[in-house]
């Protein structure tokens, strides 16, 4: 960033100025010249565009890391800082269930997870003990976790939309020696019950189904009220560092990992987002999203359990709902994820939505495509976009609006936050050494993994990883700032421009080459969606036979048969290069999300374009004839043997 010689240059002038007698204010302004005149200029220009933007965020991180050190050094975990909030405000809301109405306060959040840790004392199970979670969010699913965690307990919070094979073996993974689950899961529970072990205990809690409950199964709620709801006499000697619960990476690639989750990451998470975005106690905030991830059980619900907001849940993201919602409970900040804010977009025009009280919308994953269009139509004033999984120890935030940019490291100090984008080969995500062994770092504009460097000492810098060790070691590379280190691998790859905005390339896959050029799956996906309205799109590249890259391949959702993909194609050429049209178009009745509203490819992926593999409409791009064509067996065979120009 800074020319080399600029800073030398200018001292050494300085220095012979004053040798030669030469008042000091000449001497400064002539030295100040020299280092303007060798390349010094767009160092102060940066610093002139990013000063204010990189003192508030030191003064962010510097709040945050001074609230963890005194909350370690008095010996605090979340149930501790938690009880202070209670004693504060008790009479205030703490959670809202939007679905049915239903009202907690914070007394009687606390009463509800003091008989959750006294009950579970009570059946014998010890601190470090494991308890799955399997139920929607709703206020019972926080007082259940935080019960636990009074009790020294750990809990699995395992995602609602796992089935069979997969939630088998998330329930044997974590070592759970028993399974909370809601009577909306007694279905996929019955599924699994032959693959678990006849040790593992079974609660359900609230309304059963039509199925009844399931043999060997406790009902939870009856023995919650006979449980004391008074604070645990003995509290166990847990300190931040310690476990505080499990959650599971989303899994679009293989099976999930569960993702350890300490006291200490818990509180720096929702702090950070606190800071970060200026939220007040007086804030309510409005959250649809999944609790069995970070975004909304710690980040959304945080604030409520740290800072004493009061959080507005819906088990389930709705789209006609969300505006309604956050009238009736007078939400001032709302959480997004993934496609939620494009979904909103899709939605008719109607007077809901801009009756609202909204002023931050929380979240990551909004596309830059649609960034200003979401904030004129709905008339939010700050997007906080953010970027960092749940396990990552180089979360970064954008706390200035940048529109596209997922967060900041600064140019000025870039070593008080120790993280970077280093070079990788896009292909494997190899990192690229110097001949010094260590990785090499990022020029502005070129893009690179995000990589931290792990300090275990440090909260803010620490790396707990995932309960198999494995798991965890394939995250950690070493000498990658100096020789001997570690650093946490993102295993996302981002571009910084010259002022250090951060913006979201790709996850490793989500770009391919075809005819020599890379295509951007995000770019290609945002163009087609918004050709269509917001339409769920999913884009990736596709191997064929004896052909050098991958072809580009765009699944869209048609419920209704309705699309003309040669209309479709027409309006692609106005606005994509030659080489990022889609070769291949699959039109489904939906397209596949993570519980996280990510679209999911892998499936896609792995199908391709064989007609035989699905029923789903299939068509190919003849670039002789300049449109698609039906894609069946007869067409697919001669795309194979080379029959077309590709």
């Amino acid at each position: 960033m800074r020319a080399p010689g600029a800073g030398a240059a200018s001292v050494v002038s300085l220095a012979l100025l004053w040798l030669l007698g030469l008042p000091w204010t000449w001497s400064a302004a002539a030295a100040l010249g020299v280092y303007v005149g060798s390349g010094g200029w767009r160092f102060l220009r940066i610093v002139c565009k990013t000063a204010r933007r990189d003192l508030f965020g030191l003064s962010v991180l510097i709040r945050v890391r001074l609230e963890l050190r005194r909350h370690q050094r008095a010996g605090h975990t979340i149930p501790r800082i938690f009880q202070a909030v209670v004693q504060r405000q008790p009479e205030r809301l703490a959670l809202v269930d939007a679905g049915t109405g239903e009202c907690w306060t914070f007394a009687q959040l606390d009463a509800y997870s003091n008989a959750v840790a006294n009950l579970f004392r009570q059946l014998g199970f010890a601190p470090g003990d494991v308890v799955a979670i399997f139920l929607e969010g709703r206020p019972e699913f926080v007082g259940l976790w935080l019960g636990l965690a009074k009790a020294g307990m750990e809990a699995a919070l395992l995602n609602v939309n796992l089935r069979r094979e997969p939630l088998a073996f998330c329930l044997g993974t974590s070592g759970a020696k028993a399974l909370i689950f809601g009577g909306e899961m007694v279905a996929a529970v019955a599924e699994v019950s032959g693959h678990l072990g006849k040790s593992l205990i079974k609660f359900c809690s609230g309304d059963l189904g039509p199925e009844g409950i399931l043999p060997d199964t406790h009902l939870l709620d009856p023995l919650l009220k006979e449980a004391s709801t008074a604070p645990l006499a003995q509290i166990p000697s847990k300190g931040m560092d310690d476990r505080l619960f499990y959650i599971y990476t989303s899994g679009t690639t293989g099976l999930p990992k569960a993702a350890i989750v300490v006291h200490s990451r818990y509180y720096r998470m929702a702090a950070f987002g606190h800071h970060a975005y200026r939220m007040q106690a007086a804030d309510v905030l409005y959250d649809c999203l999944p609790l069995y991830h970070s975004a909304g059980n710690i980040i959304g619900v945080g604030q409520c359990l740290i800072y004493g907001l009061t959080v507005v849940l819906r088990k389930k993201f709705s789209a006609s709902r969300f505006w309604d919602d956050c009238i009736k409970y007078n939400c001032t900040v709302v959480q997004y994820i993934g496609e939620i804010c494009r979904y909103l977009l899709k939605q008719p025009v109607r007077e809901a939505e801009r009756r609202h009280r909204v002023r931050l919308a929380v979240g990551s994953g909004l596309r830059p495509a649609i960034w200003e269009e979401f904030t004129e139509r709905f008339g939010v004033r700050q997007i906080g976009e953010f970027y960092g999984a749940t396990e990552c120890n180089c979360s970064i935030a954008n706390m200035d609006g940048k529109v596209g940019s997922c967060g900041f490291n600064s140019r000025i100090l870039p070593h008080v936050y120790p993280i970077r984008l280093v070079k990788v080969n896009e292909d494997t995500m190899e990192l690229l050494r110097d001949a010094q062994g260590l990785c090499i770092p990022c020029q502005a504009g070129e893009p690179g993994l995000l990589v931290g460097q792990i300090n275990q000492q440090d909260p803010l810098r620490r790396f707990d990883g995932y309960v198999s060790e494995s798991a965890t070691s394939k995250k950690i590379a070493h000498s990658v700032f100096s020789k001997g280190d570690s650093a946490y691998l993102s295993g996302d790859v981002l571009v910084m421009d010259e002022l250090g905005y951060m913006y979201f390339r790709d996850r490793s896959g989500d770009t391919f080459r075809w005819r020599g050029e890379n295509v951007s799956t995000t770019e290609v996906e945002g163009v087609l969606s918004r050709l269509l309205g917001q339409t769920d799109v999913a884009v990736y590249g596709v191997a064929v036979p004896g052909v050098e890259g991958k072809a580009g391949m765009a699944a869209v959702a048609d419920p209704h048969s309705l699309l003309d993909p040669n209309a479709i194609y027409q309006e692609l050429q106005k606005v994509l290069a030659p080489y990022a049209r889609p070769i291949f178009l699959r039109l489904l009745p939906q397209v596949d999300t993570t519980g996280t509203f990510k679209i999911q490819k892998t499936r896609l992926q792995r199908e391709g374009f064989d007609p035989r593999q699905t029923s789903d409409r299939l068509f190919f791009l003849d670039l002789k004839q300049g449109h698609y064509l039906p894609l069946n067996e007869a067409v697919y065979t001669r795309i194979c043997s080379g029959a077309f120009a590709l």
